[in-house]
């Protein structure tokens, strides 16, 4: 055999062939490969936006209003206690986990504290984001409803613009649809857009602190060390509608309240996503059929929605939410968990910590309830504020400078 023609002679023969069929079946296994590894990408990217956007999302707009319950100095001193609380009690998630052989919460207060336990923190975990969801919607309806109101030729009674048919539509047409997504990874999207809006929203309140903020009164307390609502502060360090401070013909202001709704809608899904995954944990065994994630999906929200139409105010929600629910899953259940299982001494760090923050979080719950009891937040319901009422025009409405203001008395800064 010609040693020169042999490899060309076999390529033509079987082996060649063999090596042709295999191109295809290797070209797919290729691009297969590549098509997973981009998944796995728009996977990452998708959670890094859901977890930006439930971090983040609305919840930085109501940081100023925490800081003005406690007191600016006490505000970002308590702030900045909060993210120490928050980081060291998954820290000792962690090493609770590590010392019972459990990788989730749940598992690691069934381990510690048996069913009973398992049945609180799945309540907890339960209420949470639920109530997140009913100040979702009350935040929409109270928002989108003042931005609905300078369209021309509305009526401000109009039943289209009100509070119950904006949350109902926002609901069925947004709200409901998102939330049926089996998959979280599906909203990053959303998530996106989410945080893109809120970076919007703080630029326009920027500028407001620039253009308006010299033409306001200040408060006599402004720069007050600390105020007796400090306790509430903690409980309620979330979010709030921080466009409550802002006249309603301003309309920089009101297309940052339209961003400040759509926002919150596009992080509603996310609450609705953790409610479903406690209710498949604790009574379907973490799975749901098709039917079953359905169903589960829309009771969650039709019980979320019938509620906010029925509660309007928006301060009472995100304080009773604060103490009875955010506080003990950060403070105290955690460190009870932590307090159980290690066997160190008392003097340990680690201990005098977690024995520290549960005793916080007891306060914290305790007090903050018996104030919110005694002490309940202002329901404004959409009242203006004091310096929107003088009348003429406000400077800050360019758009509308000479619009003369048969409804709604303004700012006149025009003339200050």
């Amino acid at each position: 055999m010609n040693l020169v023609t042999s490899e060309p002679m076999g390529y033509q023969g079987q082996r060649p062939c063999s090596n042709l069929k295999r191109d295809p079946d290797d070209k797919e296994s290729l691009v297969s490969e590549h098509k997973q590894k981009e998944k796995g990408h728009c996977r990452q990217f998708s959670a890094i936006f859901n977890v930006v956007n439930s971090i983040i999302g609305s919840g930085i707009i109501g940081l100023p209003y925490s800081m003005q319950q406690a007191g600016l100095p006490l505000g970002i001193l308590l702030l900045l206690w909060v993210s120490y609380v928050t980081d060291f009690s998954l820290v000792l998630l962690i090493k609770g986990g590590s010392l019972s052989g459990t990788d989730s919460y749940q598992s690691l207060v069934h381990k510690t504290f048996g069913f009973p336990g398992y049945l609180l923190l799945s309540s907890l975990q339960f209420l949470y984001p639920f109530i997140a969801m009913i100040s979702y919607n009350i935040i929409t309806g109270d928002t989108l409803g003042k931005v609905f109101q300078r369209i021309p030729g509305v009526d401000p009674g109009n039943f289209f613009i009100g509070r119950h048919f904006i949350i109902g539509l926002s609901t069925v047409a947004f709200s409901l649809p998102l939330s049926l997504y089996r998959d979280i990874a599906k909203l990053g999207k959303a998530s996106l857009i989410s945080a893109a809006l809120t970076a919007m929203i703080l630029i326009f309140v920027i500028v407001r602190v620039f253009t308006l903020g010299p033409f306001i009164s200040r408060t006599e307390d402004a720069w007050v060390f600390a105020k007796p609502s400090a306790i509430q502060a903690v409980g309620i360090m979330s979010f709030r509608d921080l466009f409550e401070n802002y006249c309603r013909n301003d309309d920089l202001v009101n297309f940052g309240r339209f961003c400040y709704g759509i926002t919150v809608i596009l992080t509603y899904p996310i609450e609705c996503f953790v409610t479903r995954e406690v209710i498949a944990n604790v009574f379907f065994g973490g799975n749901l059929s098709k039917i079953s994630h359905v169903l589960v999906t829309a009771v969650i929200i039709t019980m979320a929605t019938l509620v906010s139409l029925m509660v309007d105010c928006l301060g009472i929600v995100l304080e009773f939410n604060g103490v009875l629910c955010a506080t003990p899953l950060i403070f105290v259940i955690p460190s009870a968990c932590y307090l159980k299982l290690s066997e160190e001494r008392w003097i340990h760090p680690d201990k005098i910590m977690a024995s520290v923050l549960l005793l916080n979080g007891v306060v914290v719950m305790v007090v903050g309830f018996v104030m919110a009891v005694r002490h309940p937040q202002d329901c404004s319901h959409g009242q203006e504020i004091v310096y929107c009422f003088p009348t003429n025009v406000s400077f800050f409405n360019m758009s509308s400078f000479l619009e003369p203001i048969t409804q709604t008395p303004v700012l006149n800064i025009s003339t200050v």
